[in-house]
């Protein structure tokens, strides 16, 4: 029988009890919920607690229990980088090689990506916020030139 979300709540919960209890390490808790999150069926479910005192999940049918080992820790997924992060910290960087042509579109990739960031909650904040800064240092660089640039212009007139 598939699983339904109250079933993986309902087995979440059990789990947890028995981390309350000491019945579970904090890494073997951990590992336990994200099957548990991850499994279909209920006979899955019923496997992640049948060692714990509230027992297995109850079943209307008879289940054919089999051995699934746990998957390590390595294996849970990743929270993704923000690809404008990571773009805004390329542009950055870039600024010294291009002679600050990458500012701008450091300072704008950089502000998309922290609005994304707060939206979606992707990692990459600090690659946003480096970004940032480098963008604006070469735009304030660039600005003092031109604005030394038309100061000499007009002193030399």
């Amino acid at each position: 029988m598939l699983a339904s979300h109250a079933d993986r709540e309902r087995t979440v919960d059990v789990l947890r009890a028995g981390y309350a209890e000491g019945r579970l390490d904090q890494q073997e808790l951990e590992r336990r919920v994200a099957r548990a999150y991850q499994a279909r069926t209920v006979a899955d479910l019923s496997l992640l607690v049948a060692d714990l005192p509230q027992g297995p999940v109850p079943q209307t049918a008879v289940v054919q229990q089999h051995a699934v080992p746990m998957a390590p820790a390595t294996f849970l997924p990743r929270q993704k980088t923000n690809e404008k992060a990571i773009g805004s910290m390329v542009c950055g960087v870039l600024c010294l090689a291009t002679g600050g042509v990458t500012g701008i579109p450091a300072v704008v990739l950089g502000h998309m990506a922290r609005a994304e960031i707060r939206r979606s909650g992707d990692q990459g904040d600090g690659l946003a916020v480096a970004g940032l800064v480098l963008g604006w240092l070469s735009v304030a660089g660039w600005a003092a030139f031109l604005f030394l640039l038309v100061m000499f212009g007009i002193a030399a007139v």
